[in-house]
C-alpha cells in the first residue's frame, strides 16, 4: 500500500481520535488535578500521534523511523497507566476506561507491528531502497 503521509495511517487516525477523546473526558477531572494527572494524560496521549507524525519523514532511515515509533509506543503505554489511575480515582467510569484502554492497547499493538515490520513503511536508502517487496512499498 502506498501512503501519501502520516495522516493516511490507520494507527495515526486512531491515536489522534483517542487523544481528542481523552482531552474531552479529562475536562471533567477535578481542578486540583490540572497540573498533575490531567496534564500527564493529555501530554502522553497527544504525544502518541505526534510521534507518529514525527516518525513519518524519518522513514528514509529505518532505525530513526523505528526509534521514533518506539517512543510513540512508550507514550501509548504511559497513557494506559494514566487511564488506570483515572479509573482508580473514579475520574473515569468503568465503561469509559474500558473503551479508552482497549483503544490505547490497539494503537500500541499497531505501533509494535510497524516497529517489527518497518519495511512496509520505510524506504531506507542504506538498504537499497528499503522496500519489502513490490506489493508493500511506500513511495518516498
Amino acid at each position: 500500500m502506498q501512503y501519501k503521509g502520516f495522516r493516511d495511517l490507520t494507527v495515526y487516525k486512531k491515536a489522534y481520535r483517542l487523544a481528542l477523546d481523552i482531552f474531552k473526558s479529562s475536562k471533567q477531572f477535578p481542578a486540583f488535578e490540572r497540573y498533575s494527572l490531567t496534564d500527564q494524560i493529555r501530554r502522553s496521549s497527544r504525544s502518541v500521534a505526534a510521534n507518529i507524525a514525527e516518525a513519518w519523514p524519518k522513514r528514509l532511515y529505518e532505525k530513526l523511523f523505528t526509534s521514533t515509533l518506539i517512543r510513540a509506543a512508550g507514550e501509548a503505554s504511559e497513557t494506559g497507566y494514566w487511564l488506570d489511575m483515572a479509573l482508580e480515582l473514579q475520574y473515569l467510569n468503568q465503561d469509559k476506561h474500558k473503551d479508552m484502554l482497549a483503544r490505547c492497547i490497539e494503537v500500541e499493538k499497531m505501533l509494535w507491528s510497524m516497529i517489527h515490520y518497518p519495511g512496509r513503511f520505510t524506504c531506507d536508502l542504506n538498504r537499497g531502497g528499503g522496500r519489502a517487496d513490490k506489493n508493500e512499498q511506500t513511495k518516498c
